[in-house]
């Protein structure tokens, strides 16, 4: 692994993404390695060789200044990197982050992968207004461990009880579903009891990683293949619609809280 410290002027940045003001990542690269990860675009800007998952930027950071100008604002730590990476562990960038978020009116999700996030519960249960989301796409943990190096499902999910338990807004954020192989209605029933939310994503693969999932498809679940060239391979959208109308009638006959990011608008019958 190619650990590099790195100076930065500020770790909270200015978002693109459709529900967050502001992005905060203490850290550039993940050693998680999740096959699927988009973020792997990151090194076009860090000038990096290295594979995704074989390089760590442990960012240096001022202290924020009043951290109360972002009362009122949303933060979502992770969009490019997990906060909570193995790497916390030693050099704790997130939680000397979030120290400074504690007692104010800023709006914070954070999500991740990782059951590390339960040393700093304490810190936690002192920021007003937090969703915490463990990202799960399955509870097949041979599938898991073909994906990512993160923690296991069942520490992931004993990490949200936790967290759920002591008064934190817990999220299950299924992402990316990967068709034909997440099962929706399983992670509810293992999750159910410990989260406030679900977040669904579909699986997208306009990035360099598109040929590493269809030869895993190839080879793993060979019997999905067509679904994948039809979806993938000739744009067809059909799948995410009526897998969407699906999980609709099924949230609604749950009484699931849950929000459908299937190609958001794009797909969405109005």
């Amino acid at each position: 692994m190619n650990i590099q410290h790195k100076p930065v002027k500020t770790v909270i940045t200015k978002s693109k993404l459709p529900a967050s003001d502001y992005a905060v990542n203490p850290y550039v690269g993940c050693p998680h390695k999740c096959v699927y990860c988009y973020a792997c675009f990151m090194k076009r800007f860090t000038g990096h060789e290295e594979p995704w998952g074989e390089f760590i930027d442990i960012k240096a950071f001022p202290p924020i200044k009043n951290p109360s100008q972002y009362d009122g604002k949303t933060l979502f730590f992770g969009s490019v990197t997990d906060c909570y990476n193995p790497y916390e562990a030693e050099y704790q960038k997130t939680r000397e982050i979030l120290e400074q978020f504690m007692g104010t009116e800023a709006e914070i999700t954070l999500a991740t992968k990782s059951n590390l996030i339960v040393r700093d519960l304490e810190i936690l249960k002192q920021i007003k207004h937090l969703t915490v989301a463990f990202s799960i796409n399955t509870v097949d943990e041979n599938f898991r461990r073909d994906m990512d190096q993160a923690a296991g499902v069942k520490e992931r999910i004993k990490a949200m009880k936790l967290l759920h338990e002591n008064g934190i807004h817990t999220v299950t954020f299924l992402s990316p579903i990967f068709p034909g192989i997440t099962s929706v209605e399983k992670i509810v029933e293992a999750t159910r009891d410990y989260c406030n939310a679900y977040w669904l994503e579909n699986l997208n693969l306009r990035g360099s990683y598109r040929p590493i999932i269809m030869d895993y498809i190839n080879r793993k679940y060979p019997q999905l293949m067509p679904l994948y060239e039809a979806i993938y391979e000739q744009g067809d959208k059909g799948y995410w619609i009526a897998l969407s109308e699906q999980l609709d009638a099924y949230a609604q006959a749950e009484n699931l809280n849950m929000v459908n990011y299937f190609y958001h608008e794009l797909i969405r019958k109005k």
